[in-house]
């Protein structure tokens, strides 16, 4: 049976004395480092002189320093800069600082998993991933709640990395909510497949596809808008809420009956098919083979889908919609 850890389970002493470097201030890097202060624990932010991440830790009240002097003055150091650039970060910056007993964590398991960052035997090696973005991760601790989070044990040097990582999800507020075992490598992977196949390649394709069959056939793009990307919210705040019979319970007999005879006829065998080869990219280390070679090369075709996505019809149609909806800000 999958345990699950909770306030009871944890205890910030663990980190007494002990002083965590956050690198990268941003979005998990300040929700991040302002619960840990917040609950009582000494932080260090490591941030590029000049940037606006850099900006905002100073009027958060920080004083930021480099990545490698951070590192040099940490028992804990955080690895919270994006994917594609923490190997550079570690090996320019990190590495040399690493202390013999230091805790190297993450929040994604993207590096060790594909061994693009290998630390020395001598470190723990910990995985705290909050399952919400950091602005999320921020607001539920204000509010005195949590979002919950998974840890992995990746090197266990010190025989003390489960106790020390749950400090620091107590520290960040996700012990309030919940805290799940996993590995690196299942956190990587499922994590890429969910983003990848349903989070944000399948369900924003999937919305794409509805309003452009809809404004094709007559429809006003306005209530194809509605119908395709709008409600989105309203039926995925149900099936958290209580999954999916949960939905199905709240929505009209119509609709749940349509749902029981089309959604089939949209996710097909050969969609199934897809996906599978879309987890074995994954696992076999193809995407982020392909991933860092874009990154590598300025992200050319990044750049290009997002001046795409701009321009689409459903996207300047929303603007407008939105701009009626104040409930929304």
């Amino acid at each position: 049976m999958v345990k699950m850890y909770y306030n009871k389970d944890a205890d910030l002493k663990a980190l007494k004395g002990k002083k965590i470097a956050i690198i990268g201030y941003g979005s998990q890097g300040h929700a991040q480092a302002q619960n840990l202060r917040d609950s009582g624990l000494k932080v260090i932010v490591g941030e590029l002189k000049g940037t606006a991440n850099y900006k905002q830790a100073v009027k958060d009240k920080w004083k930021p320093v480099s990545a490698g002097d951070a590192a040099k003055n940490a028992d804990w150091i955080q690895m919270l800069v994006p994917d594609q650039v923490q190997e550079i970060v570690y090996k320019k910056e990190i590495k040399k600082n690493l202390k013999k007993g230091a805790v190297l964590g993450f929040s994604h398991g993207f590096n060790i998993r594909f061994k693009r960052i290998v630390p020395p035997k001598d470190v723990d090696v910990i995985l705290i991933a909050p399952k919400g973005p950091g602005h999320l991760v921020r607001r539920t601790y204000l509010e005195g709640k949590g979002t919950p989070a998974l840890i992995g044990i990746g090197q266990n040097a010190s025989k003390k990395a489960k106790a020390l990582g749950l400090a620091y999800a107590k520290g960040i507020g996700a012990t309030r909510a919940g805290v799940l075992e996993t590995t690196f490598a299942e956190e990587t992977e499922t994590d890429l497949f969910g983003e990848q196949v349903v989070l944000c390649g399948g369900l924003i394709e999937l919305i794409k596809a509805g309003f452009e069959t809809l404004v094709k056939a007559g429809y006003k793009p306005e209530i194809a808008y509605f119908e395709c990307l709008h409600e989105v919210k309203l039926i995925t705040d149900l099936i958290q809420e209580g999954g999916i019979a949960n939905m199905n319970y709240s929505i009209s007999d119509t609709a749940e009956y349509g749902e029981y005879v089309s959604g089939g006829r949209i996710i097909t065998g050969q969609t199934k098919k897809e996906m599978k080869k879309i987890l074995a990219e994954i696992q076999n280390g193809k995407f982020a083979k392909k991933w860092l070679a874009e990154s590598a090369k300025g992200r050319p075709n990044l750049i290009k889908k997002r001046k795409e996505i701009e321009k689409l019809q459903i996207e300047k149609v929303g603007k407008k919609l939105r701009s009626m909806m104040p409930w929304l800000k």
